[in-house]
Order: C-alpha cells, then structure tokens, then sequence
C-alpha cells in the first residue's frame, strides 16, 4: 500500500483514567508518577484495559492503517519501561535536567542494567486481541534512558548506553516474536545531544536492533509541541541515521517546517514523515497535509512515505486528535488516487 498511515505512538488518555492537568502541567516523568491516576490500584489495570480498546477503536474509526495501543498504561513514552529493569534504584531516585534545562527527577543507576522479565508483551497481545489490523509498539531508546538516568554505577555514559541497548534487544525480540509487525524505538535524546549521539549513540541504537527479525523503526524528535513551542527548521542529528540498520525512520516535519532536502540523505530508509502539527488546536484540512507530503516527495520515492504526526498526540484533547487522524486517513487516500 501506499502511503500507509500510523500514529508515532501515543492517543490521548481519557480525563477519567489520568489528571490530564497535572499530566500536561509537568515535563514527561522519568521516574514512577503513579499519582497521575484517577482509578484506584485494584481497578486500575481493568481501566487502564478499557481506556486502550477506546484508543484502538479511534484509531480505526479514523481509519488508520497500523494501529498502535495508544500508549495507554505510561505515565510517559519512557518510564514504563526504564523503571522495569534491574540496577535502576526506583525508591532512590536521582536528580537531573530535563532535555529543555529544567530539573527533574531521574530513575537512579545503581547496578548493572539487565532485563529481567518482557515489559510489554502483554500490552501487545491486549492489543492484537481487540484489532485485525498490523499493530505496532514502541520502546524507549538505549541512549535515551542512559540520558535520562543519574549514572552511579558505570564509569561512562556509553557503557550504560551498551547495557540499555542489550536490554532493549531483548524485549525487542519477544515483541516480534509475540506477533508485533513493527517495532520502533524512541529517540529523542540523538536530537538534544548530538555530540554524544556521534560518539556512541548510534552504537548503540544498532546494539539493540541487532539480529532483530522485523520491521524496525526509530523516532527522533525535538520534544512534544506542549512542552516545546518553537523549533528548528532543520535536526542536529538526522543525516546520520543512515548509518543505523533501522528500516524506518520517524521525524517532524510539520510544526518545525523542516527542510525536507536533508531526507535526500536518508535513502535507504521509509519515512514517517510528521505531516501533523500538535502544536496548532485546529484540525488540518487533508489538502494542507497532502501539501506537506509533497514538500517531502521531492526527497523521498512515494514506496518510502508513512504519514504520521510530528510526535506522540498523548498531550491533545481527544476530539482534536480524533480530527486530526481522519484528516491524515483522507489525505493519505488523495495521495494514493493522484500517485497511484
């Protein structure tokens, strides 16, 4: 099919489930914020259940093609995760800044990182349960959360990137396994660090998709719209990504006005190009996305274009994400009728 659509991960989450206002008035957590949730600890899993067959039936209602679990049960795209795996002292947090200078608390490093159990494999079966349509889940990257951790174990920043990376091979693996058609790893963190990101970030993104069997993506972005307001036009670290053994790459284009030349140098990957702004409150017209596909077309072959959002539409109100997804559905269906 040509261009496919997909959400880059996240759906809204019902104000019922989580304090929304609270939830949007903070920096992503990094650590547990389990405060977050309106439901009590004995009927929170079955809301947090319910909430995710409402994300997935929007999302197919819009029309989407691959369809995601919306991200549901995170309190963020990257603590579910992090917070899961050994040597991360959770009772004992550290102290950081945020990728916007900010301080925040961090998940505190205090012994070698390993996996012990699959994280989120249940969340994908819930998931392939209640759709027919492709699915795909997200992890959070090993530079990322060695980025968003107080280090007080290793002596260096990539020995603990190293360590993140075999950790997420490995939930990787069981994620395909249990029948997932795309995974892809979120990083963010090769955008606001590029120095370190050229050191060893890339190192270590390729660690963690070695020998992966599947479709594999990568995310890279420059924060979401409700934190970050104004960005640049152009990435810090983007053209290196065609050294990463990803097949996929996800990036924003939409609310940065990317200078779209830069994919030019991305030609042995399928672009999801970020074609929604989620920074605007108004729902696009399919024509405005169709106009922001085109300015990426002139880079990238038609066979290697995804339409998706610029990032995760966690912080949106619900209707408008709703709108915003069935303008990219149409979109994507007058694109395919003028290219086909």
């Amino acid at each position: 099919m040509l261009f496919p659509t997909t959400l880059v991960g996240s759906y809204p989450q019902p104000e019922w489930l989580i304090d929304r206002e609270n939830l949007s008035g903070r920096f992503p957590p990094r650590v547990r914020a389990k405060e977050l949730w309106r439901i009590p600890e004995p009927y929170l899993a079955d809301a947090q259940d319910d909430a995710t067959i409402m994300a997935i039936k929007a999302q197919e209602e819009a029309g989407l093609d691959i369809i995601t679990d919306g991200e549901i049960r995170r309190e963020s795209y990257s603590n579910r995760f992090a917070t899961a795996l050994e040597g991360v002292d959770i009772d004992n947090p550290g102290k950081g800044l945020d990728r916007s200078g900010h301080p925040i608390t961090l998940p505190r490093i205090a012994g070698k990182i390993r996996r012990l159990r699959p994280v989120e494999v249940e969340d994908l079966l819930f998931l392939k349960r209640h759709t027919k349509k492709q699915v795909k889940m997200t992890v959070p990257g090993p530079f990322t959360m060695s980025e968003q951790a107080q280090n007080d174990y290793y002596q260096t920043g990539e020995e603990a990137a190293m360590d993140y990376a075999v950790a997420v091979n490995e939930e990787m693996r069981d994620l395909f396994a249990a029948g997932a058609d795309v995974v892809q790893i979120d990083e963010p963190w090769m955008q606001a660090r590029p120095e370190k990101a050229r050191q060893y970030g890339l190192k270590a993104l390729n660690r963690a998709l070695q020998g992966i069997k599947g479709t594999t993506a990568v995310h890279v972005c420059f924060g979401y719209a409700a934190v970050i307001h104004q960005k640049p036009s152009g990435y810090s670290f983007l053209p290196e990504f065609a050294g990463c053994s990803c097949q996929q790459l996800s990036i924003e284009a939409a609310q940065p006005r990317l200078d779209c030349s830069v994919l030019s140098t991305l030609k042995n990957k399928k672009i999801m190009i970020g074609c929604i702004d989620l920074n605007d409150m108004t729902v696009e017209t399919p024509e405005t996305v169709v106009a922001r596909i085109k300015r990426a077309l002139a880079y990238v072959p038609k066979e290697n274009v995804i339409l998706a959002p610029d990032c995760g539409m966690k912080y949106l109100p619900r209707e408008v994400a709703f709108g915003k997804m069935k303008a990219m559905v149409e979109a994507a269906r007058i694109l395919r009728a003028e290219f086909s």
